[in-house]
């Protein structure tokens, strides 16, 4: 009918076109829900809404009514509309309307659902929180059984929010009143929801979190204004500008939607040149293969994936058979990595389960250990950066893994324990690294792992033997913090390192007549000396005996 109506700014051609668009906008209301909604919204932006707002409104609002157990999905709906088209603000207005109308016919099961739209609209940020407090006061200023029943329901739905926005306003509202004693069981119930941080009540689902906030309008709405529900909006009215209008529309669908929808729209349409048409398809998508994402949202979101999966874990086998199950792609390893490191260092106390989770990815895959290594040198590395508790819960991470032998030990060669290679953050790292370490092993056991001839090359740094004052520092240092055990073959290469100086120069003496009879001078003049030396002891005895024969005669004499 409508292809064989010549002029298209007649009244029966804008007749048939309104229908059609009342009847795409109901159907694609009708069906929307949490898991098509992404793929209904670019559908219904291909609608003229600004033509057909009164349509999308009351359709909203009638499925609403119809099945309120969907009515955070049409409070996402018009979430998305309100940031492109403002002026759906007009059906918070009709909900303001219907709530008041129902509030005073005593309508229930209406005003609930009304009640219920406002609350997600609120936790859409589409409505003011002011509009819910309002509401709240009105509810409980005179109590009743259903009053106290509707604001209970209501807080239950938007009171997540509220906390966040307003708690000040929330706790109030929730402690004026006088209740009796047949409804307090609903408030004992709103109390304990809300104890537990409405738990089980989140103010927006993730899948129907679409809108970021700063591109969100809120319109500010009192219950007490004098509200025009723009009922006109509905009826069919001929528009003398229609195609001009019909014409702008277009270009603001491009501009929202880009070309997509006009190459879909050709070819639906059925045109002569298929070729043509594959061509345009074929470059259109080289050309999406060709944009890139910089703002590294996918980045993001699998960050807060893992952060999700490692927090709502009971243990660690859980854990880590959920995050093997992450589809990750080549070189996003080292991120979940570095999200355990970061969970385990903002606990208040070291948790054992970061230890067992990382000791378990490490164990089945040998690329986790590559990357846990590579964390154990950027985390020394920035380590004054931490803080003392984080300092201590990366220690002990790293110390658990080190004593189930699920990152090899030659990590440690990156630690150089000198005075001027180390800082007081990273001494209090070893510190707790090695007291950890000896807690587990026992130090006979740790001492054997660190006198193993085939891993002293990775030790030289811990225990340095290229200058004397670096080995006394790493044995003073152990012996402070309590483990001078380890440090045995320390104290005896720094004892023994006079002799290995004097033996290279004895060697390196070359063996002539002039150095045989020095050598014998020498040796004549020791032996010498030494007789010397002798006799001198010989002469200080006697003298000695002398002393006491003369010392014992005086006294002979004077008991005489």
């Amino acid at each position: 009918m409508m292809k064989e109506i010549e002029d298209k700014s007649s009244v029966e051609y804008q007749r048939l076109t309104w229908d059609a668009l009342r009847k795409s906008i109901n159907g694609l209301v009708n069906k929307v829900n949490a898991t098509n909604i992404k793929n209904i919204i670019p559908e219904l932006l291909g609608e003229n809404l600004i033509r057909g707002r009164g349509l999308f409104c009351r359709s909203c609002m009638k499925s609403q009514m119809a099945s309120p157990g969907f009515t955070d999905v049409f409070a996402a709906l018009v979430a998305v509309v309100n940031t492109k088209f403002p002026e759906i603000g007009d059906l918070l207005k009709r909900i303001i309307l219907q709530l008041k109308r129902a509030y005073k016919r005593n309508d229930k099961p209406q005003l609930i659902a009304a009640v219920k739209f406002i609350a997600h609209l609120v936790n859409q940020q589409v409505a003011h929180e002011l509009v819910a407090l309002e509401l709240l006061t009105i509810m409980l200023e005179q109590p009743t059984d259903d009053s106290v029943e509707v604001a209970v329901d209501f807080v239950k739905e938007c009171g997540c929010i509220l906390q966040d926005l307003c708690p000040k306003g929330l706790h109030g509202i929730l402690h004026e009143g006088e209740i009796d004693k047949r409804v307090q069981f609903l408030i004992e119930g709103l109390l304990a929801v809300r104890k537990a941080k409405f738990q089980g009540h989140p103010a927006v689902r993730p899948e129907l979190d679409l809108v970021e906030p700063e591109d969100q309008l809120t319109h500010e709405v009192s219950l007490e204004d004098e509200v025009d529900p723009e009922v006109g909006l509905d009826i069919f009215k001929q528009d003398p500008n229609f195609l001009e209008n019909e014409k702008r529309y277009e270009e603001l669908k491009k501009s929202i939607l880009g070309d997509e929808l006009e190459d879909g729209d050709g070819s639906d349409a059925g045109s002569d040149d298929d070729e043509d048409d594959e061509e345009e398809d074929e470059d259109s998508e080289e050309q999406r293969m060709q944009i890139k994402d910089e703002t590294e949202t996918n980045l993001i979101n699998l960050r807060r994936t893992i952060y999700l999966t490692i927090m709502s874990s009971v243990d660690f086998e859980e854990a880590g058979h959920k995050l093997l199950k992450i589809k990750l792609e080549p070189g996003q390893e080292m991120e979940l990595c570095i999200m355990l490191l970061e969970c385990c260092s903002q606990e208040r106390t070291y948790l054992r389960y970061y230890g067992l989770l990382g000791q378990r990815l490490c164990m089945i895959n040998k690329l986790y250990q590559e990357n846990f290594d590579k964390c154990f040198v950027q985390q020394y590395s920035m380590i004054h950066r931490l803080e003392t508790n984080k300092l201590r819960n990366v220690a002990k991470f790293f110390a658990h893994l080190l004593v189930t032998d699920a990152l090899p030990w030659h990590v440690l060669a990156y630690i150089r324990l000198t005075e001027e290679d180390t800082t007081s953050s990273s001494r209090i790292f070893i510190k707790i690294l090695f007291q950890e370490l000896s807690e587990h092993l026992g130090i006979r056991l740790l001492n054997e792992r660190l006198n193993d001839p085939s891993m002293q090359d990775s030790f030289d740094s811990i225990f340095p033997k290229d200058n004397p004052r670096n080995t006394r520092f790493a044995i003073n240092f152990f012996t402070s913090i309590g483990l001078g055990g380890i440090t045995e073959n320390l104290r005896e290469y720094l004892k023994n390192m006079p002799r290995m100086i004097m033996q290279p120069k004895s060697e390196d003496e070359p063996d002539s007549s002039s150095s045989g009879s020095g050598s014998s001078e020498s040796e004549s003049s020791s032996s010498s000396s030494s007789s010397s030396d002798k006799s001198s002891k010989d002469n200080d005895r006697r003298r000695k005996r002398k002393k006491a024969d003369s010392g014992s005669d005086r006294h002979r004499k004077r008991r005489k």
